[in-house]
């Protein structure tokens, strides 16, 4: 990667913050963990992974004064990776935290799976189904499965932003993209080689 690349991971005290550092350094990059908005400034790129509840990580966030900081860096079109809960927070709101509002980047809530017969939590390994061309699967295929792990799931209004979906007994968003902000409800940084590409 660029050496003009300088990449932050936002570490709000939760989250699955060492695997995703880990896939990074693999990459040559040498990431900053994020706890504070002046770590922003020297900033080019800004990953925010998930793990842990919708209104858990919100709280952490304006504990942090991190809130409007990553509205705004988002609005400025700076690239921005969001994973999983770190994705799902670019929402209004979820059914896992009722009352929390999300970052509102992007209209639309997340809810439980709730459909008899299915599985809950989803937690496997599944592929993707493409839905526009976009330069995060440039070297990825049909076959190639990812990690996926979560109990809730963005009920998309539309189908401007969505970039790929998979199965779990029915079609569900994988994968959202807008200007340089993408959101990923799979986890890369688990999913080994293809995962990896996916980050680079």
């Amino acid at each position: 990667m660029s050496s003009e690349i300088k990449i932050g991971v936002i570490d709000y005290g939760g989250g699955n913050i060492r695997s995703l550092v880990q896939a990074l350094e693999k990459l040559g990059t040498s990431p900053e963990l994020v706890t504070s908005p002046e770590k922003l400034d020297s900033l080019s790129h800004l990953f925010f992974p998930g793990q842990g509840a919708f209104g858990d990580c919100m709280a952490k966030l304006q504990g942090l004064q991190l809130v409007e900081p990553i509205f705004d860096w988002i609005h400025q079109d700076k690239p921005f990776f969001g994973i999983c809960v770190g994705y799902q927070l670019l929402f209004e709101g979820s059914d896992e935290s009722p009352g929390t509002r999300g970052l509102s980047i992007l209209e639309g809530n997340v809810v439980r799976f709730r459909e008899e017969g299915i599985k809950v939590p989803h937690m496997g390994w599944n592929n993707l189904r493409f839905k526009k061309s976009h330069p995060l699967f440039a070297n990825i295929h049909a076959n190639d499965h990812f990690y996926f792990v979560h109990s809730y799931e963005f009920k998309a209004f539309t189908e401007k932003e969505v970039i790929a979906t998979t199965d779990h007994a029915k079609e569900i968003v994988a994968a959202i993209a807008k200007d340089n902000m993408v959101g990923l409800q799979f986890h890369p940084e688990k999913s080994q080689i293809q995962g990896l590409k996916i980050i680079k």
